[in-house]
């Protein structure tokens, strides 16, 4: 199995055109397979949507896909919206939890780690040892490693009710879950992070 996130930025002001019509095609769409959510951002790089679809492998992804534009309302007539798109496929690491429904928060934080080449295997060993204890104190959507796309990320995704919740909450990880953050620092090449809330399709909230 694995994850398609796809990024858009958009023209300034057109977030809204893009959600409209997003949600136009996907109601044929999701008939075909799962979807996992979309969101749009609110802190970080502003004008920005993502969008997440899993897949059990690529054949099943090039037999949806097929299907998908034999609707004629896939994919989306958001072209006038969109500045630049880019595309990840990510693994998820073994301690993901699935990418399903679930009502866990208003907030998401997108945290996107670039590593040295070579080191992910560490990297998800060692995430994976505290893993269990942070996830005590909120949840984690989805956490993996990028296969294809800009490689060397791992990608993980957390939820929170608010802005509030997603400040007190990081402190006391940080303060109370022993091992957190996970020693990774000597690989680390770049962090990027954005905070992004679901739209109204979304079947993550």
């Amino acid at each position: 199995m694995f994850i398609e996130m796809r990024s858009y930025l958009l023209k300034p002001g057109a977030t809204a055109g893009f959600e409209q019509r997003f949600t136009e095609g996907l109601s044929a769409r999701a008939k075909i397979s799962s979807f996992g959510g979309l969101w749009k951002s609110e802190v970080g790089g502003l004008n920005r949507v993502v969008h997440l679809w899993p897949y059990e492998s690529f054949e099943d992804r090039e037999r949806i896909a097929a299907e998908a534009r034999k609707t004629g309302m896939w994919p989306p007539k958001t072209q006038e919206f969109i500045i630049e798109q880019d595309n990840r496929i990510i693994q998820p690491a073994p301690f993901s939890p699935p990418l399903e429904p679930r009502n866990i928060g208003n907030t998401y934080e997108f945290r996107i780690y670039t590593y040295l080449p070579g080191t992910m295997p560490t990297v998800l060993e060692r995430f994976g040892e505290v893993m269990p204890r942070r996830t005590k104190v909120s949840p984690l959507v989805f956490a993996g490693h990028t296969i294809i796309g800009p490689l060397n990320q791992y990608i993980h995704v957390w939820a929170y009710k608010d802005g509030g919740e997603r400040d007190r909450l990081r402190a006391e990880a940080s303060k109370s879950v022993q091992g957190w953050p996970p020693q990774t620092r000597e690989f680390l090449v770049k962090q990027e992070n954005m905070v992004m809330v679901p739209c109204a399709c979304s079947p993550l909230k």
